[in-house]
């Protein structure tokens, strides 16, 4: 069967694009080569900083014929109904049409239509200009004459050629004619544009990849790949060095060349005095090289890096090493004035009094004097949060009360969290904000603070994904759950919550982050509390900054205004009306609510903190199912443990974890099938509206099985309390599956639904007691099985 091999060939491609790019090209030829009726064999993608190909084997030579049976109006029908369909059939007389008959509509007109299938070419011809028009590049440009006309061409970079071939092993390879802004496709491809810049003719894809790599361009991303990371490897331990990985770095620079050569350079040794990191994301910014380390030498650097060049130099790269090292010694001259410029003071200390003392700073310290500056200048956590000073203020408060909970020390705590923000004030950070966390980390231990309070503000962001670590120290735990859960609750209390795809303000990972350091960690933070109290404070805060008005809904239902023009504004904003109870009703807190007022016509209520706290604990429990499904736990189990009112992560975790081992088990297999029966014969009568009795009534039993029921449903449920408020479900479940016995004893000796409404509905009350005694530990309901 032929084959397709297809070039788009640019001025450049950006590196981070290139993956993605080729995957599109490959999909949207293969989709639309099956939309109009061709199959193939096998489809691969290949590209590099110039070009984008598609190598598509054992396509189809043909689209088969279509046949279709187009039904038509009864024989009998009316004249026009008749001609519409013929018209619509393609047919010139109803001759041509086939007459069926059906027992119940009689006789009818219906029309045989063939769709001859097309060649593979014409259909290839047909759909390449679109794709290649509609191209999905992020940020696509016009260029050259042709870009002044309406519908000019828009390409990442100018379109330069196309190659398009298409033939067998068998037989000579044919160009499918096509054009696009006055490109037309061809059998022309060119090499390296300084190595081979001479035009290369190619029939199909082997001769092409080979033609290539003659011509200095090596096709195969991957090949590259692995080139510059052996080659690099190799340099590194000629010299007595290791080389850094980096498989973003990689990445990267396999896109940036089409012929690797691996280098290597140098800088002076006094650079290694600057904290690896900086040396390491300067390298890599500014010149995408990789830097090395002395054999067996841990985390310091040596003052080689190695470089990754596109030209086969024929001084061996002498001038490149050295272009390359003159660049890396003037930025990371850059990085050490930033460095040491981090160490001194701030010029302006007397304007940062106000908030030393608000934050407790000590400003003969350059981090403290740093966290100040930040908090003088306002600057901007988002617009309707406030400012990093604010906000810091409100991690305190947060910090403070899980320092309790996690037993860290509250002193330490609160240095921690009063220093974790200061760093974004430093060069260091404002040159590469990757270090943020980790430059504050090593400024706070140069100015002597405590090794916990320096781990915590390198820690506090953490994790920032599912394959970070998390933070290990009960201060940096303490930190990191404080500024999760106030990013959380501050963007649910404005109304910033993810949808679908987007989530801009990345509070999945947040909430993520949140629960893991509760579970990996074990700690255990009633949620529900935590998050009302800290959406108050918000409230007091956005009063308090005059963002915000807070409104006091009085014991008599009447309102109230903390500040002095807050009625004007509100009466303005209602039209002048007198205050609405039920108007205002759903954005009342349980006392106090903040009013954030924004633009005229604009102004909106912070939720209600009960909505706010039930919303934002729904979000965590939907992570939390993520979490656990990826941990490997049924997701039944999750439903039958996970309620709307669980707050404790770590204990509903704990019972999952308990749940998933002792439901296999001979007493789990007990406690479920006996407990199912219950449950589903009481929640039919309930769903039919049959009368249930608050409680057991003793002396309307009439059966000893009704009494052996009663007994064995008071002893398990006191074990089961007892076993749970020691935290020990699989206890509680043992105590609960004794109750499968006197169960099925029950069903077996026991009418339920007796003729007696007194008695029905007793027997029924035994059947929620049931419900009731394992709920405490689960909803077996929800479990399969």
């Amino acid at each position: 069967m032929p084959d397709l091999l297809l070039e788009l060939r640019s001025e450049e491609i950006p590196a981070r694009l290139q993956r993605k790019a080729a995957g599109d090209l490959r999909k949207l030829v293969t989709d639309a080569l099956v939309e109009a009726g061709l199959t193939y064999e096998g489809a691969r993608e290949y590209w590099t900083p110039r070009r984008l190909t598609l190598d598509i084997r054992g396509l189809k030579a043909r689209s088969a014929d279509v046949r279709e049976e187009r039904k038509g109006p009864r024989t009998d029908a009316n004249e026009k109904a008749i001609e519409g369909f013929l018209r619509g059939a393609g047919l010139a007389s109803v001759s041509e049409a086939h007459v069926h008959s059906d027992p119940k509509k009689g006789d009818f007109y219906v029309a045989h239509i063939v769709k001859t299938g097309r060649a593979a070419e014409e259909i290839i011809a047909d759909v390449m200009p679109g794709i290649i028009r509609n191209f999905p590049w992020p940020k696509p440009m016009r260029s050259g004459a042709a870009s002044a006309r309406p519908g000019a061409l828009r390409w990442v970079r100018p379109l330069q050629s196309i190659v398009c071939l298409f033939g067998s092993e068998t037989e000579e390879t044919r160009v499918v004619p096509f054009a696009v802004d006055g490109i037309v496709a061809g059998n022309v491809t060119y090499g390296h544009r300084f190595h081979a810049p001479e035009p290369i003719t190619v029939r199909r894809f082997d001769d092409y990849a080979a033609a290539l790599e003659k011509a200095k361009v090596i096709l195969d991303a991957e090949r590259r790949k692995q080139i510059i990371a052996t080659d690099a490897a190799n340099i590194a331990f000629a010299n007595g060095l290791e080389l850094v990985e980096d498989e973003g770095l990689l990445e990267e620079v396999s896109g940036l060349v089409e012929w690797p050569q691996v280098l290597m350079g140098t800088f002076e040794e006094e650079f290694l005095a600057i904290p690896p990191e900086i040396i390491r994301l300067t390298i890599k910014t500014n010149q995408k090289c990789f830097v090395t380390r002395p054999a067996g030498g841990g985390e310091g650097l040596s003052n080689h890096f190695v470089l990754v060049s596109n030209i086969e130099a024929k001084d061996g790269g002498k001038e490149i090493v050295h272009g390359n090292g003159k660049v890396v010694r003037a930025r990371l001259s850059d990085a050490r004035h930033f460095w040491t410029r981090d160490q001194h003071d701030l010029p302006d200390l007397e304007t940062l009094t106000a908030s030393a003392e608000k934050f407790g700073l000590d400003l003969g310290k350059p981090l403290d004097q740093r966290m100040a500056k930040l908090d003088a200048l306002n600057v901007t956590f988002h617009a309707k949060l406030g400012t990093q000073g604010e906000r810091v203020q409100r991690i305190r408060a947060l910090a403070a009360e899980l320092a309790v909970v996690t037993g860290a020390d509250p002193a330490l705590v609160d240095r921690a969290v009063v220093l974790a923000k200061a760093d974004l004030r430093t060069e260091a950070v404002g040159e590469f904000p990757e270090l943020q966390g980790i430059m504050g980390r090593k400024y706070a231990l140069l100015q002597g603070e405590d090794p916990a309070v320096a781990e915590a503000i390198e820690d506090h962001y953490k994790p920032q994904g599912p394959s970070d670590r998390v933070p290990t120290d009960p201060v940096a735990i303490t930190v990191a759950l404080a500024d999760k859960l106030d990013t959380l609750v501050g963007f649910w209390a404005i109304d910033e919550k993810p949808t679908g795809s987007k989530d801009p303000y990345a509070l999945r990972r947040a909430a993520l982050g949140t629960i893991r350091v509760l579970l990996e960690k074990g700690v255990r933070v009633p949620l529900r509390e935590l998050i009302a109290r800290h959406a108050r404070q918000i409230g007091r805060q956005f009063a308090d900054s005059g963002r915000g008005y807070v409104i006091k809904h009085n014991t008599d239902g009447s309102l109230t205004a903390t500040r002095k023009r807050d009625m004007e504004v509100l009466s303005e904003f209602y039209g002048n009306k007198q205050f609405d109870r039920d108007l205002l009703e759903p954005a009342l807190a349980e006392g106090r609510l903040a009013y954030d007022i924004g633009e005229p016509r604009q102004r909106s209520f912070v939720p209600a903190v009960s909505d706010l706290v039930s919303d934002l604990l729904s979000f965590l429990h939907d992570r939390l199912k993520v979490y656990l499904r990826d941990l490997g736990a049924r997701h039944d189990l999750i439903d039958a443990v996970l309620t709307p009112d669980s707050d404790d992560l770590l204990m509903v975790a704990r019972r999952v974890e308990a749940l998933t081992a002792f439901i296999t088990s001979e007493d789990g297999k007990n406690l479920l099938a006996g407990t199912k029966r219950a449950t589903q014969l009481l929640a039919a009568e309930e769903k039919k509206g049959t009368v249930v009795a608050d409680g057991v009534a003793v002396d309307l039993f009439r059966l000893p099985a009704e009494e052996d029921l009663n007994a064995a449903i008071v002893i398990a449920t006191r074990e089961a309390a007892d076993a749970v408020a020691g935290e020990d479900f699989r206890s509680a479940m043992e105590a609960l599956s004794k109750l499968r016995a006197p169960v099925d004893r029950f069903f077996d000796d026991v009418l339920v639904n007796d003729e007696d409404a007194a008695i029905r509905a007793n027997r029924l009350a035994l059947l929620a007691a049931i419900r009731a005694a394992t709920g405490t530990v689960a909803d077996f309901s929800k479990i399969a099985g």
